[in-house]
């Protein structure tokens, strides 16, 4: 026998202890079903999402940018209610953060409680809106968090406290400004827009084309499209001679609140250190004393409501008698 040789044959019998599970039995079968059904079923769930989606956004084409952008321009007639009051912040957060701000311990604050409290409910009512802050400073962080839902956008004479402050808060929307006034040259910068108000001062213009010496005319083009619900007037500075002054902030917060496009359409203004000739003079004078609301309005913030549209006087700010009250 152990001189035969030649091909072998390797025989293998199943296992009895095992029970049948190959690929042709009836369990692989029902499962391999399963897996077909689960993934058509799948397909099929894909395939609807998809649709849905489509016919939303075919339906409303700015939806899906907005949703994707987190901020984002809200519609002429500013927030407050509708669809877009949903993303604003929750009432009781909303008034925690003022609590906190407003709070005498608060040294982070430059401004009074009494005024934190009243750019708040105008911010509450108004809010998620556009909103533009003229000035940088401690309450930076909560006038952006109060506007929660809206486009808040800032502008400083500094750039490299906007650089500094861009970086402690990620997605703060910026912009330095270079002033060409300063206080010394209030008096005849205001009688020059007084005697060109029906020309290159006037009070509805496109801005980026202006000639006034107190129109803001250096901002990234896009933010003039913009129809401001708020402005704040809490910037440049003003404390000095030569500081740049805020005459040009509230001319050109005057501008933009009148050429505003749509019937019946109101922006808020608000100036802070009212107290002060420059902002109370410029104020009377572009924003107008019949258009101070005095239930929100301290002695050291004004706040202004000024209506834009077609119906707007195009050569004068005030009315004959606020104007001669201005004057004065």
């Amino acid at each position: 026998m152990k001189g035969l040789s030649g091909p072998k044959l390797l025989v293998v019998h199943p296992s009895s202890n095992k029970s049948p599970g190959g690929a042709g039995s009836a369990g692989a079968v029902l499962g391999a079903r399963r897996r077909v059904c689960a993934a058509v079923f799948l397909a099929c769930f894909a395939c609807v999402s998809l649709a849905t989606t489509l016919l939303s956004a075919a339906r409303d084409p700015g939806a899906a940018g907005r949703a994707a952008s987190g901020a984002f321009a809200v519609p002429a007639g500013g927030g407050g209610g509708g669809a877009a009051a949903a993303s604003g912040l929750p009432g009781y957060v909303f008034d925690a953060l003022v609590q906190y701000s407003s709070a005498g311990g608060n040294s982070t604050a430059s401004m009074p409680g009494a005024d934190v409290r009243a750019i708040a409910a105008v911010l509450k009512r108004r809010s998620p809106c556009n909103l533009l802050v003229f000035g940088l400073g401690g309450e930076t962080p909560l006038w952006r968090a109060l506007n929660h839902g809206g486009r808040t956008v800032f502008l400083d004479e500094n750039q490299y406290y906007v650089s500094h402050l861009e970086g402690r808060h990620p997605g703060l929307e910026a912009y330095d400004v270079a002033y060409t006034t300063t206080v010394r040259e209030f008096p005849d910068l205001l009688d020059a827009a007084r005697a060109a108000r029906a020309a290159e001062c006037r009070p509805v213009q496109n801005l980026l084309f202006s000639d006034c010496r107190l129109a803001i005319n250096d901002l990234p083009n896009q933010l003039y499209d913009v129809s401001w619900d708020v402005i704040l007037v809490d910037g440049p500075r003003g404390y000095t001679a030569s500081s740049p002054g805020r005459m040009s902030a509230i001319f050109t917060a005057g501008v933009l609140a009148r050429t505003r496009a749509g019937e019946g359409v109101t922006t808020d203004v608000l100036v802070h250190d009212y107290e002060r000739e420059v902002e109370r003079a410029c104020s009377r004078e572009f924003l107008c004393e019949e258009n101070r609301v005095a239930e929100t309005s301290t002695r050291s913030l004004a706040h202004f409501v000024v209506r834009g549209g077609s119906s707007v006087r195009r050569d004068a700010f005030c009315s004959g008698a606020a104007a001669a009250a201005a004057a004065h």
